[in-house]
């Protein structure tokens, strides 16, 4: 179930940029592949943390053991954190696109759009 509510989050970020006409637009979609990764990653650090558990034995050389916090848990927060940071990046960019696009057209953001490939 998390899966399908991920992909569809993303499914819906997506709209929003065709919708805006920023699929093409090279800052969105380098962050949306980020982003994309970024799930990819979350999605392994949680079958880790699902398949060793948030506590995990750490051996030393005589032989004692030691209970610790699962490391995967660390890496977790820290990608969820930039994951969450990058949606907010992705919103300000639909955003700000959004606001530019009742502007005069700009030749630099019309490049950084893919104007140029459009034509």
């Amino acid at each position: 179930m998390r899966q399908k509510s991920l992909k569809e989050q993303a499914d819906a970020i997506l709209r929003m940029a065709e919708d805006a006409g920023l699929e093409d637009n090279y800052f969105f979609t380098t962050t949306f592949k980020r982003y994309q990764v970024q799930l990819h990653i979350l999605d392994e650090l949680e079958k880790t943390i699902e398949e060793k558990g948030v506590l995990v034995n750490k051996s030393y050389v005589k032989g004692e053991k030691n209970l610790y916090s699962n490391p995967a848990v660390v890496d977790f927060n820290r990608t969820t954190d930039s994951a969450n940071k990058t949606v907010a990046t992705l919103l300000r960019i639909l955003k700000s696109f959004d606001a530019e696009s009742h502007e005069d057209a700009d030749p630099l953001m019309d490049m950084i759009n893919g104007a140029d490939e459009k034509q």
